[in-house]
């Protein structure tokens, strides 16, 4: 009995425990061929995305360190950043328009195209205006003449008659003053050509050439034929530039007194007249 009972003990636990692997094994195979088409989905696509993915990142990861290091060893401190000054950008000066050529230019333009007025003609002179023209023009005749007193009487009478006529009458006034003032000078000047011709050299060696060139004028009325007198004239005209008459006083001077070369050739009065060739002429020349 005890016998078949252990027996029956031993293949019933032998049969529980077959069971137990039985189910265990059964679950174990459900669970592999659950498991099996999860891992083929995973192996199949997943996987090598993931790690192209992360291979890529940690490139990308790697350059911007690169780079960002980079930057910070090409940037400047901040002490270095805040000294530096700023480049100061100048701008352009305006250029400058001169606008008074630009008006030049418009006006000269506006003148091209407008036609030029023609000027109005010459007023006729009047009957008073003429006969004063006439009266004026034979006083200052007396006046170049050296003949004072007498221009003096007709610039009178011309003023006193042709008053109206303004513009002649004040012309007139002038040369009556000058007449006047040259009468008065006669009468306080010697009479005699010596005292005259002195009187010119003084007046030439104080620079008054026009007086000067008076008082020999003066003189040679008193005595024509004086070499001297022409040759003081000559050096006076020769001083006021008036060269075709101071050549020909001097050769009057020279014609009248030939040994008058020697003086003229280191006169400094005739030094105006030494570019001329006549002057060469007349110093140089032997008399015939």
């Amino acid at each position: 009995m005890s016998s078949s009972l252990t027996k029956g003990l031993r293949r019933s636990t032998s049969r529980s425990k077959a069971k137990s692997t039985a189910k265990t094994a059964k679950r174990v195979v459900k669970a592999k061929a659950s498991a099996k088409p999860k891992a083929r989905r995973a192996t199949s696509a997943k996987p090598p995305a993931r790690k192209v993915a992360t291979k890529a990142a940690g490139k990308a990861a790697v350059r911007v360190r690169s780079a960002k290091k980079a930057a910070a060893k090409a940037r400047p401190p901040l002490k270095a950043r805040k000294a530096a000054p700023k480049p100061v950008v100048r701008k352009a000066a305006p250029k400058k328009v001169d606008t008074r050529v630009k008006k030049t230019q418009k006006l000269a333009a506006v003148r091209a195209v407008r036609p030029t007025p023609a000027p109005p003609p010459p007023r006729p002179p009047t009957v008073d205006e003429s006969a004063a023209l006439i009266a004026f023009e034979r006083a200052h005749k007396e006046f170049a003449r050296g003949r004072f007193a007498e221009a003096r009487n007709q610039f009178r009478i011309l003023v006193d008659k042709y008053s109206q006529v303004s513009e002649v009458a004040a012309r007139a006034r002038t040369y009556l003053a000058i007449a006047e003032s040259r009468l008065r000078t006669e009468s306080i000047l010697p009479r005699d050509a010596d005292s005259l011709y002195d009187r010119g050299v003084i007046e030439l060696n104080r620079g008054e050439y026009v007086a000067a060139q008076e008082m020999f004028e003066r003189a040679l009325k008193r005595e024509p034929e004086a070499a001297h007198i022409h040759y003081g004239l000559a050096a006076t005209r020769a001083r006021l530039g008036s060269i075709d008459l101071a050549l020909e006083s001097l050769q009057k001077a020279l014609n009248l007194q030939p040994n008058l070369r020697v003086r003229a050739q280191h006169d400094h009065d005739l030094n105006p007249l030494r570019n001329d060739p006549d002057f060469d002429r007349l110093i140089f020349s032997q008399p015939s």
